[in-house]
């Protein structure tokens, strides 16, 4: 026999199933009718494989939105299709086979604007070889000609000039260990010594050497050396 407990819990049981859509004779599933979309606002489901998706809310926004888009599945965007393709308009940026043009209207004519302002183009490159690249007495050319030719502009070859005018030596006077001014020759220039028993130093280096050698009167050549001790 049951408890009053279960008598009371089989009659809220009861009652809560009756308040409730879906029991045991019509359970919610994905085959369901308020699961299904079927043009009413319960069902969101697709039914078969070409059913809508969603419900009447859903379905009619998508058809708005699809009226006011230019593509659809009938006319889907892609590389071929006229907005895509660079025809002289502002939409399509593509190019249309190997020699067609790329870019919007205002695309291409920035460019040919930009073109006819550059004195290089496909006609006349710039490069190693091009006159205004080599060193040919103007001021835009650097890059030398040749083995033998100049190097840089017009004003870089003049201040080169005025350099080498002021410098003593050049390319037929080199400075060296050679050089009469790198040798001690008896001038204050040179300082080395020319063989063996040259002097070593500039004129005054020999004269303070000489002085302060006669006012040594124990050490010096002809003298003493130190040390002079054995230890």
């Amino acid at each position: 026999m049951a408890t009053e407990l279960e008598v009371i819990a089989e009659r809220l049981r009861k009652e809560s199933i009756a308040r409730n859509e879906y029991n045991y004779t019509g359970e919610y599933g994905s085959t369901h009718q308020n699961a299904i979309s079927d043009g009413d606002e319960k069902g969101k489901g697709q039914l078969g494989e070409n059913g809508t998706v969603g419900s009447t809310t859903d379905i009619n926004t998508r058809i708005a939105n699809i009226t006011k888009n230019s593509y659809d599945k009938n006319k889907g965007y892609g590389v071929t299709h006229q907005n895509a393709i660079s025809d002289g308009d502002e939409k399509g940026k593509g190019q249309a086979g190997e020699t067609g043009t790329i870019g919007s209207t205002t695309d291409i004519n920035v460019r040919k604007d930009n073109m006819g302002r550059n004195h290089y183009n496909n006609l006349n490159g710039y490069g190693v070889t091009h006159e205004n690249a080599i060193s040919d007495g103007d001021e835009k050319g650097k890059g030398q000609a040749g083995d033998n030719g100049t190097i840089g502009g017009l004003t870089d070859i003049n201040r080169r000039k005025d350099n080498m005018g002021r410098n003593e030596y050049n390319e037929n006077n080199g400075y060296s260990i050679s050089n009469p001014n790198a040798q001690s020759d008896g001038d204050e220039k040179g300082r080395g010594q020319i063989d063996e028993n040259g002097t070593i130093g500039t004129r005054t280096d020999i004269n303070e050497r000489k002085a302060n050698l006669v006012k040594n009167p124990t050490y010096g050549p002809n003298k003493k050396h130190y040390p002079d001790f054995v230890i």
